[in-house]
């Protein structure tokens, strides 16, 4: 069942079930109302009957009399009344085929209670009546209520009908309001349906603002935003990557035609070689990298993330960077000692965490004139803060928020070796560790890039290395 079936059926059923409630009730009322008039009418004539009767003795009836109490009668439907003695002897009575009383039934009246029963159509009241002599009479009328209930049948149809011709009207205003309300839902499927590859940067129009289909065309938008960026993240990543890996490969391929163009000395071979195995190990460490950025791009899950000690990881890269490039001068410097040990724990990857503080400590001496990077770390509240000053080229304005795509290259940077995925992969690495990284840079003057780190301490659990993060 369709979305518009079911809102039809609940609506139905939902209006359906408070006329239902509504008449039942308006029924029920009137049957009361009926039963509770009828009674008064009985009350009435009894009381009459007995008034009429209160000074007769047993067979002093006069034929004046039976006229006046017949014609008390004369409005209801076999309507008859009977007078019981207090020795359970008839007084009088209107009807020769009278149905007999149980003794039980008169003795009750007869102390005080007044009875009304219903057997059938038939309606029977039994009450008490002191008469002049101080006799306790018992004055039983019956009768049918037929103008009453010939009454309560036409309501009962009456209902019946409007009950049915009001369910096939909500049926179809049902229907007709579950089309007119998951209308902006086609509308929205017919556009999305419409969006592809090709026109990826369409958007969804959006018409009452503030209701929540209007929300939801607005989500559809912000997704799109998200993978139209995706389509052309990824697209230019492509198109640096084949300009990247294509510019090492031309110049081997040159190198190589050159060397084999006419005969060469030993010498000449040997620089051609070399130069063919520069190239090469470029191309293997843009290869490196590239990977690199594809396995912290995997599933987080598969990581395997562990309590370390973050000063020792970026001890330890700072020796890595000192290896491969002895003339720069790396300074780590501690802004506040640390109360505990605790304090400087994380939770995470170690060589990633160590990649990301060395690609960072490495672009800072690569772009400074002097080679000199500062490194302050910082542990308070919940975080540890790592701070990365150089004196170098700076960045401008404009490229700031374009550092972390693959590939991009300032242009005040663009003589300098290098592939633009350092940044890019260190970004990732510290969103897996749900870090922040910001870059604040001026030309001329240096960069400085701010690293936060949450701390993770760990907690009583089964497992030897359940760490959470403070709140």
């Amino acid at each position: 069942m369709n979305i518009r079936a079911r809102l039809t059926v609940l609506f139905a059923l939902l209006v359906g079930s408070i006329l239902l409630l509504f008449s039942l009730s308006i029924y029920y009322l009137f049957d009361q109302y009926r039963e509770r008039e009828f009674y008064e009418r009985l009350h009435q004539n009894a009381f009459a009957t007995a008034k009429v009767l209160e000074n007769v003795e047993e067979g002093g009836i006069t034929e004046p009399m039976l006229q006046q109490i017949e014609s008390n009668y004369m409005s209801f439907y076999k309507g008859h009344v009977t007078i019981y003695l207090p020795n359970n002897r008839i007084l009088h009575s209107t009807d020769s085929k009278r149905e007999g009383v149980s003794t039980q039934f008169l003795e009750q009246v007869r102390s005080g209670k007044e009875i009304f029963r219903r057997n059938g159509e038939i309606e029977m009241l039994g009450v008490p009546y002191t008469d002049n002599h101080r006799r306790i009479l018992v004055v039983v009328a019956t009768a049918i209520d037929r103008y009453g209930f010939t009454k309560l049948e036409w309501l009962r149809d009456i209902l019946v009908i409007s009950w049915l011709v009001s369910m096939g009207i909500v049926l179809l205003a049902g229907w007709l309001f579950a089309s007119d309300a998951l209308r902006p839902v086609s509308d929205i499927i017919d556009q999305v349906n419409d969006i592809s590859a090709t026109n990826i940067n369409a958007r969804l129009r959006i018409g009452r603002a503030k209701d929540e289909l209007a929300k939801l065309a607005m989500t559809f938008n912000a997704m799109l935003d998200r993978l139209e960026k995706a389509f052309v993240l990824q697209k230019n990543f492509v198109s640096h990557a084949s300009h990247e890996l294509r510019t090492p490969l031309t110049v081997m391929m040159g190198q190589v035609d050159v060397a084999l163009m006419q005969p060469r000395n030993v010498n000449e071979y040997k620089q051609a070689l070399e130069s063919v195995l520069e190239e090469g190990r470029k191309m293997n460490k843009l290869v490196d990298g590239l990977l690199e950025l594809a396995r912290v791009s995997a599933d987080a899950a598969t990581l395997s993330f562990k309590p370390i000690r973050i000063d020792e990881v970026l001890w330890q890269g700072r020796s890595r960077v000192l290896q491969k490039n002895p003339a720069y001068r790396i300074d780590i410097q501690y802004k506040k000692l640390p109360g505990s040990e605790e304090e400087l724990i994380v939770l995470g990857e170690e060589s990633l965490l160590q990649m990301a503080f060395q690609n960072l400590m490495e672009n800072g001496c690569k772009y400074s004139q002097d080679h000199h990077i500062t490194v302050t770390l910082n542990a308070e509240n919940d975080f540890v803060q790592l701070t990365f000053i150089d004196q170098g080229y700076g960045i401008p304005t404009e490229d700031l928020p374009h550092l972390f795509e693959p590939f991009f290259r300032s242009e005040t940077t663009s003589g300098i070796v290098g592939h633009g995925i350092g940044l890019a992969l260190t970004h990732r690495i510290l969103t897996i560790h749900r870090g922040q990284i910001d870059v604040r840079s001026t030309v001329g003057t240096g960069t400085t890039v701010d690293v936060l780190i949450p701390i993770r301490k760990p907690v009583l659990a089964e497992k030897p290395l359940a760490f959470e993060l403070d709140d």
